[in-house]
């Protein structure tokens, strides 16, 4: 990665001039059977097309709130990152109702607790392939439904500064300068580079989940496989995924 990289955006602008090929997320759902696996090439665009429908049709702007109430998944993970794109602060399951916008997954707690933000609403089906709600959520847009026709580059409108807020979880907040030093230190600390494989069963909630599950492997020039309810997965065929996916390091 380029040691001039400040925010989680030119940490996967580096990862798409090294080697775009490469994979970067593989996602599992063990409750579904769900596996995907997105390139940094492919990862980026979804990328760029969310943060083309942040910009654009939800009008965010640097400093904006953003509250996040989705669980460790792919598509959370492309939101974190056109967020930083943009310049939007993350907050994880933070207060909708003190914030600019919402993004929810599909579980009915989450979005009854979504409808106390004043500002755009989006939620997720969360379905295999990225499949739209068979009927959107009442005062929500459908992601999958708004996301195919954006553009697949993204230029922001104001550029974003690396020492502004852009995350918050668990009672900390860390600019996006912060945030890329933190990962770097624990890519290092668990010894990951170009090439390593981290498996992760951690959810989202917490800084650990986060770095484990996106920030620390994205830092290193490696790569997660990101597993949501790893829980029902019997020991054995958790063996038999460390080995087919090539997996270095674990944290479950």
């Amino acid at each position: 990665m380029n040691a001039s990289d400040r925010t989680p955006a030119d940490l996967l602008r580096s990862a798409l001039t090294t080697d775009p090929a490469r994979p970067l997320v593989t996602f599992y759902d063990d409750a579904t059977g769900e596996r995907v696996e997105l390139s940094v090439a492919t990862f980026a665009n979804w990328v760029s097309k969310t943060a083309n429908l942040l910009q654009g049709d939800l009008s965010a702007e640097p400093g904006d709130r953003l509250a996040l109430l989705l669980p460790a998944h792919w598509q959370s993970a492309v939101w974190l990152l056109a967020c930083s794109s943009v310049g939007v602060t993350v907050e994880i399951g933070g207060d909708p109702a003190a914030a600019d916008l919402v993004v929810s997954g599909p579980d009915p707690d989450a979005l009854a607790a979504a409808r106390a933000c004043t500002g755009e609403r989006m939620a997720l089906a969360l379905r295999p392939l990225g499949g739209r709600f068979p009927q959107p959520p009442e005062g929500f847009a459908d992601y999958a439904v708004e996301v195919p026709g954006q553009g697949d580059r993204f230029a922001p409108y104001a550029p974003v500064d690396p020492e502004a807020p852009a995350l918050r979880v668990g009672g900390t907040e860390l600019t996006s300068a912060a945030l890329v030093a933190r990962a770097r230190a624990d890519a290092r600390e668990r010894g990951l580079g170009p090439g390593s494989r981290l498996l992760s069963g951690l959810g989202y909630e917490s800084w650990e989940g986060l770095s484990a599950g996106l920030f620390a492997p994205l830092a290193a020039g490696g790569s997660v496989v990101l597993c949501r309810h790893l829980d029902t997965l019997p020991a054995p065929a958790l063996a038999e995924r460390v080995a087919r996916e090539r997996v270095t390091d674990s944290v479950v």
